[in-house]
Formats: structure tokens, C-alpha cells, sequence
């Protein structure tokens, strides 16, 4: 026969189901806040003019490399439509895929740095420059839960950008005929620039603490504009690999040979980058005196 149970025992299975049950409702809370935070993220984007004028931005890439591959197509001709100057002369080039595909890889690095740059800047810091953040961290959301949708905005944001590259740039060299498709495929084509894109996406959340703790634009961006400094500096010197902020660029070519440097420490040293940034984003959040 088994043992009575003892009356502590015999209530420990209600106090167990209250406590899952309790976990459950605060769960599904934390779910609540997360989507109405996210919501209110993603309007406050959609009712800017700022994705329209990334998209822009963003589209330059693949229109002023399609002009470069229309020019060394036929110079007689560009110079006849007025688009190449009578005294110009060429850098040494190649009107064909592969060449157009690795402009947009190496635009995609260095000018993806600027642009998700200014957009996490601009996600994370137009709070303080409306001064709407008292408002903001008056509503009984979570905090976590409004970085976090901050986050997943601009990471949204940002590959819905890098997409539009890769649409523009496989149109604009169809458009072309380049040859030399068989080279590059469209499918690893795309996946270069998509890989980029996330890398330097990455690179965002310490902008987002930038922007909070600096309560604005000016320092990120100030930031962005050092980083691509010392990213160029530092792989042209050989110590790229190193350096976070200089892996998406070596991993496009834009440092020639020196992309044979990149390992498994350079992945490791951006990721620690990315999440040092969020988790300081979080902790500022968390524990910043907003009323100053």
C-alpha cells in the first residue's frame, strides 16, 4: 500500500497549476504588448516619408552601376548622348554580369552601412528629437518589448531594402544583356546580397544605443561616418578581419585579396558587437532616468 499523502502534499498539485497558469496569462501579456508595440513601430514608418526616401537611396546602387555597364558597353555611344564627357577617360572595366553583380555587393557594404545606419538612428532616436518619449514609456508597455519592436523594425526595414537592390539589379542587367550569367547565377547572386545586408544590419544595435543614450541623430550618425573611416583604414591595413564593422566589406571584395582573411573570428567579433549593442540598448531602456 502507498502512503497517505500529507496534506502539504496534497496541495502542492493546485498551487503548481496556479503557478503554469499564472506563467501562461503573463506570457501571453508579454505577447500582447510585443505585437501593440510593433504595430504602432511599423505605423509610425509607414507614415513617414523616410522609406520612401531610403528606397531611393537604396536604388541608386543598381542605377548608377547599370550606367557605368551602359557606358563601357559602347563609350562612342554614351559619349554621343552626352553621358560620357569628350575628354573622360575609363578606368579599366568590363560591360558583363559578374562585374555589375560585385558593384552591387561592394554598394550594398559601404552604403548599407550608411543608410541601416541612419535608420536604426532614426527608429530609435526620433523619440527624443519629437519628444514624444515621456509618452512613449507612459503606456503600460514593457520596455523590453518596444526596443524589441523597435528592433525587429529596422531589421524588416532593412531587408526589405536589401530586396529591392537585388530586384533593381537583376531588372537593370537583364534590361543590359550582360553576359556572363552562367558565372554569377541570379540565385547566388541574390544570396551574396542578402548576406551582406544581414551583416551589416547587424552592425545596427550599437546605433540604437547611440541614439538612446545620446538622446538623438548626431551621435550615431557620427558614429556610422567613424566606423566606415576606421573599416576602410583598418582593411586596407590588413586588421579588417578584426574589426567588425570591416567584415561586410571584405566579404564583398571591396579589399581585393585581403577577403581571404575573414574566418570564423571575424563572425564571431561582429555577432559580439551586434549583441553587446542590444543588450545595452535593453539595459539603457530598462534603467535610463527618462524625466531628465
Amino acid at each position: 500500500m502507498r502512503p497517505a499523502r500529507t496534506p502539504g502534499q496534497a496541495s502542492g498539485a493546485p498551487h503548481a497549476a496556479h503557478g503554469a497558469a499564472h506563467g501562461a496569462a503573463r506570457d501571453a501579456a508579454i505577447t500582447t504588448a510585443f505585437w501593440a508595440a510593433l504595430h504602432a513601430e511599423a505605423l509610425k514608418a509607414r507614415r513617414s516619408r523616410v522609406p520612401w526616401l531610403t528606397g531611393a537611396a537604396i536604388l541608386l546602387a543598381p542605377v548608377v552601376g547599370g550606367l557605368f555597364m551602359f557606358i563601357l558597353q559602347d563609350p562612342a555611344r554614351a559619349r554621343a548622348w552626352g553621358l560620357l564627357g569628350a575628354k573622360a577617360q575609363l578606368a579599366a572595366g568590363v560591360a558583363d554580369w559578374p562585374t555589375y553583380w560585385g558593384l552591387l555587393t561592394q554598394a550594398t557594404a559601404v552604403g548599407g552601412q550608411l543608410l541601416f545606419s541612419f535608420l536604426a538612428a532614426w527608429v530609435f532616436g526620433r523619440e527624443f528629437a519629437d519628444g514624444t518619449v515621456k509618452e512613449l514609456l507612459a503606456l503600460p508597455t514593457p520596455r523590453t518589448a518596444v526596443v524589441v519592436a523597435k528592433f525587429v523594425v529596422v531589421a524588416a526595414w532593412g531587408a526589405a531594402l536589401a530586396a529591392l537592390v537585388c530586384l533593381g539589379g537583376l531588372a537593370i542587367g537583364a534590361a543590359l544583356e550582360l553576359p556572363g550569367w552562367a558565372v554569377v547565377p541570379p540565385g547566388r547572386a541574390v544570396a551574396e546580397v542578402l548576406a551582406i545586408a544581414g551583416l551589416t544590419l547587424a552592425l545596427t544595435p550599437p546605433i540604437a544605443l547611440l541614439a538612446s543614450a545620446g538622446r538623438g541623430y548626431l551621435a550615431p550618425l557620427g558614429w556610422a561616418l567613424l566606423m566606415l573611416v576606421l573599416a576602410q583604414v583598418l582593411a586596407a591595413t590588413g586588421w579588417g578581419a578584426y574589426f567588425p564593422w570591416s567584415v561586410p566589406a571584405l566579404l564583398s571584395g571591396l579589399a581585393g585579396p585581403r577577403a581571404g582573411q575573414l574566418g570564423a573570428h571575424s563572425f564571431l567579433v561582429l555577432a559580439a558587437a551586434s549583441l553587446a549593442g542590444f543588450a545595452g540598448t535593453v539595459a539603457w531602456w530598462h534603467g535610463a532616468d527618462h524625466g531628465r
